[in-house]
């Protein structure tokens, strides 16, 4: 009698076991997540705007040829180099995105360097932030050394990334994560040597 109970207590316990692991992969199964914004810059503006006084520092945004002062500025995706040699972002990524935006501080690019990618149709977005993390991890730093990297989602459709000096990075990733119901952080890396 006792090996019955204790068996029937097996299978009940199995059952279980099963039954959660079936509820977890149905959690994990999601649908397409967007966002609602028109962009990446005004992704980056709403990130931005939401900075206290105290927290603010020098910034520029966009490309070499539209610097915008004072604000994210939108980035020429057909500037492929340029992304990989002042973003981080290799140049056979550039492929997948349709729409690009940045932040850079304007004393010191390794201070703080952001880059806000949307993804052509939204698909990739894993592959993406493995390739843009490897660029960024693997590069050859000039005036110092950035102290953290941080690549974000936020939705299916955008990757965020950051790197710089651990304290500003660690305010933009709360920034990040407030501003964005739909953000979460993919990596964050030291790249202090």
């Amino acid at each position: 009698m006792k090996k019955k109970i204790l068996c029937l207590i097996s299978v009940m316990m199995i059952a279980a076991l099963a039954g959660c692991g079936n509820k977890k992969e149905d959690s994990q199964t999601s649908e397409a997540v967007t966002v609602d914004v028109a962009d990446a810059t005004e992704l980056l503006t709403n990130v931005w705007s939401s900075y206290e006084e105290a927290e603010l520092f020098p910034i520029g945004g966009g490309d070499f040829e539209n610097v915008v002062m004072d604000a994210p500025g939108k980035y020429d995706v057909s500037k492929a180099e340029e992304m990989d040699s002042v973003l981080g972002l290799p140049q056979a990524s550039a492929t997948m995105i349709d729409d690009a935006a940045s932040i850079m501080h304007m004393m010191n690019a390794n201070t703080f360097t952001c880059g806000a990618y949307h993804l052509t149709d939204g698909k990739g977005q894993q592959e993406f932030a493995d390739a843009l993390k490897e660029n960024i991890m693997n590069r050859q730093w000039m005036c110092g050394f950035p102290d953290t990297l941080v690549i974000a989602s936020v939705g299916n459709e955008y990757v965020v990334s950051a790197f710089g000096n651990a304290e500003i990075i660690e305010t933009f990733k709360t920034k990040l994560l407030a501003q964005y119901e739909a953000a979460a952080v993919m990596y964050e890396e030291s790249l202090v040597q």
